[in-house]
C-alpha cells in the first residue's frame, strides 16, 4: 500500500510535506506503519490538531479518491453502508406495469438489481480500488455503530441479502479519527494502529502557518502562533487548534496587517475562539499576551 519509493517514515514525511502537511516523526511513523502493515490508522487528539487532514493528504500522496464517513449521534449501518433508491424503484415498477409485466418474481428481481442500490461511504470504499476511507469523529457515534465498524474493518466484507456478499478486492486505506469526547472501545483500537496527535511545537506551527497562509509575514506568523499557544494554556471551554491559528492569520492578512496589535487581536478573536465565554475570558488577557509577544 506504500507509494513507490517510500521506504521509511522520513521519506513518507517528505511526500506529506509535498502536499502541504508537516508531520512530526511520530505521526509520519504511524502513517508509514499503517500503510506497511495494512492496518487502519486510528488518530486521537484534541479538535483542530490536523487529524482529518491526514486522510486528505494520504489520498493525495496515494493518488486515490477520498471517501469520507462523517459520524454523528444516531448514525446507523444503513446510513454508512447502502440504501435502496426507492423513488427509482417505484418509477421502474410503474413502467413495468404499464408495459404489461405480470411476473411477480421477475419484477421483484428487477427491483433489487444493483443499479437501484445507493452505495454509502463504507460500501463505496470497498468497491473502489485504490481508495482512502476517512471515518471522521467516530467518538460521536454510539456503541452499536462502533461494533458494526469493527466487524466491517475486520474482513472488509459486507453482506447484502438481495445481492450477496461484497468483498473489497484491495482493502482501502482507512483513517479513523476521534476527538475523545468519549472513550472508544479497546476492541476497535486494537484493530487499528493508534496514534495520539499532539498540538505542534512552536517552530512546526509557525512553519505550518507560513506554508498554508503564504500572504502572512514571518513576524505575523510567529506572533499569532505564540499568542494561540499561550491561549491553549488558559482555562477555556474550547482551546484553539491549528485550524484556528490558520483562520486567525488569514483574517489578519485579509485586514492588511503585518503585525499583531492588541486592539486588532481583540477585535478578531472570533476567528480563534468560538464561545462567548472564552472570548470574554480571553479578551481580558489577550492584550497583555500580545504586548508580551510583540515585546519578545
Amino acid at each position: 500500500m506504500l507509494p513507490e519509493g517510500v521506504t521509511s517514515p522520513a521519506v513518507l514525511a517528505e511526500r506529506l510535506e509535498a502536499h502541504d502537511y508537516l508531520a512530526d516523526t511520530g505521526l509520519a511513523t504511524a502513517c508509514f506503519l499503517a500503510l506497511r502493515l495494512h492496518r487502519p490508522l486510528f488518530l486521537e487528539g484534541d479538535a483542530g490538531v490536523g487529524k482529518t487532514s491526514v486522510g486528505h493528504v494520504l489520498a493525495g500522496v496515494l493518488d486515490a479518491p477520498l471517501i469520507r464517513l462523517q459520524c454523528y449521534e444516531g448514525i446507523d449501518a444503513s446510513q454508512a453502508l447502502y440504501d435502496w433508491d426507492f423513488p427509482r424503484q417505484l418509477l421502474h415498477l410503474r413502467a413495468a406495469e404499464a408495459g404489461g409485466e405480470r411476473d411477480p418474481d421477475r419484477l421483484e428481481a428487477e427491483l433489487f438489481d444493483r443499479r437501484f442500490l445507493l452505495a454509502r461511504p463504507l460500501l463505496a470504499a470497498l468497491e473502489t480500488t485504490p481508495s482512502v476511507l476517512l471515518i471522521d469523529e467516530v467518538d460521536r457515534a454510539d456503541d452499536e455503530f462502533e461494533a458494526f465498524l469493527l466487524e466491517v474493518l475486520s474482513d472488509f466484507t459486507v453482506s447484502i441479502p438481495e445481492l450477496g456478499t461484497v468483498r473489497a478486492e484491495v482493502p482501502p486505506v482507512v483513517v479513523v479519527t476521534s476527538n475523545r469526547t468519549r472513550e472508544v472501545h479497546d476492541a476497535l483500537k486494537r484493530r487499528c494502529y493508534y496514534h495520539w496527535v499532539e498540538h505542534p511545537d512552536f517552530a512546526r506551527e509557525v512553519a505550518i502557518v507560513e506554508r498554508r497562509v503564504p500572504g502572512a509575514s514571518g513576524r505575523l506568523a510567529e506572533q499569532v502562533t505564540s499568542t494561540v499557544q499561550r491561549l491553549r494554556t488558559a482555562d477555556l471551554l474550547k482551546p484553539p487548534g491549528v485550524a484556528e491559528t490558520l483562520d486567525w492569520t488569514e483574517a489578519l492578512v485579509a485586514l492588511g496587517t503585518t503585525e499583531l496589535e492588541p486592539e486588532l487581536a481583540s477585535a478578531t478573536l472570533g476567528s480563534v475562539l468560538k464561545y462567548r465565554e472564552d472570548q470574554e475570558r480571553a479578551r481580558q488577557q489577550v492584550a497583555g499576551i500580545v504586548q508580551e509577544t510583540v515585546a519578545g
